[in-house]
């Protein structure tokens, strides 16, 4: 079975699920760009990401979390194709479509969509998130997770859970006793900050998701790409160690393919 995570920088991926190919979150900025954020909010991007548009694979689908410019940037809008399915946000769905983008497809909490080749199925379900603290809420863009699950023959499914700018709640439980037990979750870090408040999880919020997911694998993204980012990756490292967080962490570099399989044993 096919499971890997190609890291492009940001919350940006390209997941290859036996035969299928989705890129989440496409940001194709440059470094020294600015990043819109909304309500007069930017964010200048500190590093380079590895693939641009024409540098992508074919897709099957995108991802994505949310409508902020870190996340779907206008080189994106300008140049992914618009005929692409797009799993998002019914608020991000709206303005996709406005923009041209005939595949997006807005998607209720709970929600599924599925991929289908005739030998091996991906299913997508549209798990909870939350960007921002109480009545703040409203001030932010609706966001969601996504649990991908992979059936390949007679095989155990692979599901794989990736979190979308949230931080952590005790209501995520709700994941697994939902969709099952998680077998890798790419995490979207940084403790970002805005208007005084953290908005992504920092490293003590991550690990506290580790601990109610317990995924076998644990891939940290979206911690060091801009100037709101607060949280740095050795944050979260260090938290897993010192509580002795239930899962494999999973560093991955810009460009880097890294598996989001478990070996047994570990």
């Amino acid at each position: 079975m096919r499971a890997t995570l190609e890291f492009v920088g940001t919350a940006t991926t390209l997941l290859r699920l036996g035969p299928f190919t989705l890129l989440t979150d496409p940001n194709f900025l440059h470094r020294g760009q600015r990043a819109y954020l909304g309500k007069g909010l930017f964010s200048k991007r500190l590093t380079e990401p590895s693939l641009q548009p024409e540098d992508l694979p074919a897709l099957d689908g995108v991802l994505l979390s949310h409508l902020h410019g870190d996340h779907f940037d206008r080189i994106a809008r300008d140049r992914l194709d618009r005929d692409l399915t797009v799993l998002t946000t019914p608020a991000a769905s709206r303005k996709l479509s406005s923009w041209g983008f005939s595949g997006a497809h807005g998607m209720d909490t709970w929600e599924t969509a599925a991929f289908d080749d005739g030998s091996a199925s991906l299913t997508v379900t549209s798990v909870p998130g939350r960007h921002a603290p109480g009545v703040f809420q409203s001030v932010f863009p609706p966001v969601m997770g996504s649990v991908l699950e992979l059936q390949e023959g007679d095989a155990a499914p692979f599901r794989v859970y990736v979190t979308g700018d949230t931080l952590c709640y005790p209501w995520l439980r709700e994941v697994t006793e939902r969709c099952g037990p998680v077998d890798a979750m790419v995490i979207h870090l940084g403790g970002t900050r805005a208007f005084g408040l953290l908005v992504t999880m920092d490293g003590d919020q991550g690990v506290d998701l580790v601990d109610l997911v317990r995924p076998g694998v644990t891939v940290p993204i979206h911690y060091d790409d801009y100037t709101v980012f607060r949280s740095p990756l050795e944050d979260f490292l260090d938290a897993c160690r010192d509580r002795d967080a239930p899962t494999r962490v999973q560093p991955v570099a810009r460009g880097q393919v890294v598996s989001l399989q478990n070996p047994r044993g570990q």
